[in-house]
């Protein structure tokens, strides 16, 4: 024979439970670690990522070092002021690993403007050697020569773009329209215009040195902000691990000497899919292929997505602790009332959390010394991270328990966690007789009332 009271516990002290779960959102920052941490994971990226860049200018000068006397030495300089600006974006970023500032974002855009003014310089240089065909107009040789000359400087400019640069991500289809520019100064060259055919050749060159600088300016903007973007990435990946374990702290906001917060064990896999995201996300931003838009929304919205998920799996691990020792109080007292009562004692070898596993429901069982009888509580959240938590008290008599005893158990409980100051309800409807277990009530748990210890970490 079995008997069921359900008993509702009001939600305001529920809430007291849930604004010291929420203190925990705000994920613990270690800030000089943090900084050294990041800027130990981050400075392997950006070396690794400008050994890429001097690599590639490397191979560039190769290509200018072939060009004729009189664009080598222009193209040299476009070159070497460049590689300088690279150098200096590289010092920045090392030294700002962690805490990427305004002022590097600043000082590689004017370091862009120096370099487009630089180049402005060499048209000017450019439009008066175009004046030098004038001088040999009736010399066809030297005239032919100049041409030619122009010509092969274009085509080596044009094979290193597209060798060495990624041409196709910031223009694409522009060198292959340069490329038919140089065939149609070869026709006209062909066909003894040489005039026209220079006027051609030096535009078409100077087109693909400023080509060759615009992809150059676009990648370092793409270093810079692929840097950004690991650097957000792996400080919330810094933020996971420093927040693994967790304070446990009291109702006076001291940390409660030998407890912890496992935030690995009570989110039940939320925190390594944060971990996961976060990892993946990483991937990406390391990815050379992956485009300055999506580094920026790796950086602006992933990043902040993350460590707000963060915040939040830490909050629902801390919660989940405390109604797990919540359920262990509860049960202690709704036994304890019951040993008084009726003279039910707990049986503690059978009493316990299912599975031996913190998360899941408490159950205690109690017998009567006498008669044999048997009554279990059971207390569960009513549902996953619910606000509802579930007391059941289920009679197993050997004997006919009346309707009145039944009523007077459910009466003795609530008047028990009134006193242990949680605010209670007693549900009016009458006790229920069956074989079974019993259908849950819904309960708002409160404070923690005084009893037996529950889960630690």
């Amino acid at each position: 024979m079995s008997g069921r009271k359900r008993i509702f516990i009001d939600e305001s002290e529920w809430y007291s439970l849930q604004r010291k779960a929420r203190q925990l959102r705000e994920v613990r920052r270690d800030i000089p670690r943090l900084f050294a941490d990041v800027r130990a994971q981050t400075r392997a990226d950006v070396d690794r990522a400008f050994s890429t860049v001097e690599a590639r200018q490397r191979r560039q000068q190769e290509a200018v070092d072939t060009l004729s006397d009189r664009t080598r030495r222009l193209e040299a300089d476009t070159t070497r002021r460049l590689r300088e600006q690279a150098d200096r974006l590289h010092q920045d970023l090392r030294e700002t690993t962690g805490r990427i500032e305004q002022d590097t974002r600043r000082r590689l855009q004017q370091q862009q403007k120096e370099t487009e003014r630089a180049i402005a310089a060499q048209r000017a240089e450019t439009t008066r050697l175009a004046q030098e065909v004038e001088a040999f107009k009736e010399d066809r040789a030297r005239a032919e020569d100049t041409v030619r000359t122009w010509l092969a400087d274009a085509r080596t400019m044009a094979d290193l773009i597209d060798g060495e640069l990624p041409h196709d991500r910031y223009a694409p289809g522009r060198l292959d329209r340069l490329r038919r520019r140089i065939a149609t100064a070869e026709e006209t060259a062909a066909d003894g215009r040489f005039d026209a055919a220079l006027a051609v050749a030096q535009e078409t060159f100077h087109e693909l040195s400023e080509l060759r600088v615009d992809i150059e300016q676009r990648e370092l903007e793409r270093c810079l902000a692929q840097q950004e973007a690991i650097d957000a990435l792996v400080q919330v990946e810094t933020l996971a691990e420093q927040n693994r374990q967790r304070p446990v702290v009291g109702p006076d906001r001291e940390q409660v000497a030998g407890y912890t917060l496992d935030v690995v064990y009570w989110s039940e896999g939320e925190y390594d899919r944060v971990r996961q995201d976060t990892a993946d996300a990483l991937t990406r931003a390391r990815d050379p292929q992956t485009g300055v838009d999506d580094l920026r929304a790796l950086r602006d919205e992933e990043a902040p997505r993350l460590e707000r998920g963060l915040g939040e799996t830490v909050e629902r691990a801390g919660m989940r602790q405390l109604t797990s020792q919540m359920r262990v109080n509860l049960a202690d007292v709704v036994a304890g009332t019951l040993a008084e009562i009726a003279s039910y004692d707990l049986v503690e070898e059978e009493s316990g959390y299912d599975g031996g596993d913190v998360r899941a429901k408490f159950r205690a069982l109690l017998r009567h010394e006498v008669s044999g009888n048997e009554i279990t509580v059971e207390i569960e959240q009513a549902g996953k991270d619910s606000d509802q938590c579930v007391i059941r008290v289920v009679s197993h008599d050997h004997d006919v328990t009346s309707e009145a005893e039944l009523r007077s158990r459910a009466d003795s409980v609530y008047r028990a966690l009134r006193e242990q100051g949680v605010p209670v309800g007693l549900d009016a409807a009458a006790p229920t007789v069956d074989t079974g277990s019993a259908v849950p009530g819904t309960v708002r748990p409160g404070e923690r009332p005084a009893g037996r210890e529950g889960p630690g970490a």
